[in-house]
């Protein structure tokens, strides 16, 4: 492992790599960037009952539009597309792109917002295997990132590996215990 711990920060407690491929991404391009916008596309597909993961909106083009990217359960893709088809006008996009070739990898573990250096690892290990990350996102306990779906099993190999996941087990222990 790379990242090191400065002190007053906790040593990370990395657990694991999290994956899943049943999911898609829909990219809307050169929405207008004014506000209000973000809140009709979520509207739109919170009608729909599509439950929304991960969002990324980049910044404003010098044209005054920005593409927003947000991934779904492929199940959930298709009415959410019909929907904001619907609404394109409304919306004042451009261009609606869906794949579903995406896979969402993600390192888990208590610790890491306090403790510098993880996230670099993590980007440091999926880019030296050539492995693009596509959109990211974070919490307390989790750093997920997104990429092409024939890289997964690439990306979760090298992660494990970065972190110090990898065993000559076979099977994982998981100990439970009463709470008390």
């Amino acid at each position: 492992m790379s990242y090191t711990t400065q002190p007053g920060h906790e040593a990370p407690i990395i657990s694991g790599v999290a994956h899943d491929d049943s999911e898609g991404k829909i990219t809307l391009v050169e929405v207008p960037d004014v506000p209000g916008k973000s809140a009709l596309i979520f509207e739109t597909v919170a009608n729909t009952g599509a439950n929304v993961d991960m969002i990324v909106q980049n910044v404003s083009t010098v044209d005054g539009t920005v593409a927003v990217s947000f991934t779904l359960p492929e199940a959930d893709s298709k009415k959410a597309i019909e929907a904001l088809r619907a609404v394109k006008d409304e919306i004042g996009y451009q261009t609606l792109v869906y794949t579903d070739q995406i896979a969402k990898v993600s390192l888990i573990g208590a610790g890491m917002k306090s403790s510098p250096g993880v996230s670099a690892s993590l980007f440091r290990a999926l880019g030296d295997a050539g492995i693009n990350i596509d959109m990211i996102s974070t919490s307390e306990i989790r750093i997920s990132v997104v990429t092409d779906v024939d890289r997964m099993h690439d990306a979760v190999r090298v992660i494990h590996t970065a972190f110090g996941l990898d065993s000559d087990q076979d099977e994982a222990v998981v100990y439970g215990g009463t709470g008390r």
